[in-house]
């Protein structure tokens, strides 16, 4: 796989936000959001083997593993190193944009597919890339898994609620993210001006509370 950096850290947002979590982050993505936090993940990377990558997260005192990017599941390993991790028992959170078909993550017998969270980021209008949404994946999400709007204005939060409203809650939780991670006054607002409010949750980035926006944390 084509990886940026590996390292140790806080899982700083979601449903399992808080926990010390390995982190693989790998290079490359086909999306170019206006807003995004890991532009240094474009290019650059260095190639590492699956055994490679395991022997850095076997090192790591923790059996909680983030596969991120860029777009993970871009890597022509990517479903290789979630079959070996879950293997080793642990619990794997990927990000991925979901516009890419993830429907092999419930091919997973029920213990495995309980350790394994897909969260799904949808680009709301200000990421600029929204027309590459594919909301029907929508429905490939199951019980352990997220669903994540990353939040910039009033646009966004519409747009975000408009979608939820037309293919309905999936079965996992959602959250509703500011753009920057750490400022959800408007968002908040939105969300309890509503007459009939959806059951989602207004999110922060909690490694960004504490490291701000530096890389490997």
């Amino acid at each position: 796989m084509r990886i940026t950096e590996m390292f140790y850290s806080i899982q700083g947002e979601g449903r399992r936000s808080g926990l010390p979590t390995t982190f693989v982050r790998t290079t490359g993505c086909h999306l170019r959001c206006s807003w995004c936090d890991a532009a240094y993940t474009f290019t650059g990377g260095e190639d590492r083997s699956l055994d490679e990558v395991l022997e850095f997260v076997r090192a790591q005192p923790t059996r909680e593993v983030c596969f991120t990017g860029g777009e993970p599941l871009l890597q022509k390993e990517a479903w290789d190193f979630i079959d070996r991790l879950l293997a080793e028992d642990r619990s794997v959170l990927v990000e991925t944009a979901g516009n890419l078909d993830f429907g092999r993550a419930n091919a997973y017998p029920p213990d495995a597919r309980a350790r394994l969270c897909i969260s799904m980021d949808v680009k709301c209008p200000s990421s600029g890339e929204s027309e590459k949404n594919k909301p029907e994946h929508m429905a490939l999400l199951r019980d352990s898994d997220q669903l994540k709007f990353v939040v910039a204005d009033r646009e966004d939060y519409d747009y975000a609620v408009e979608l939820l409203r037309e293919h309905g809650l999936p079965p996992c939780p959602v959250y509703l993210n500011p753009v920057g991670g750490v400022a959800p006054g408007n968002l908040t607002t939105w969300l309890l001006e509503e007459t009939e409010p959806l059951p989602v949750h207004v999110g922060v980035q909690l490694h960004k509370l504490v490291w701000g926006d530096e890389p490997g944390r």
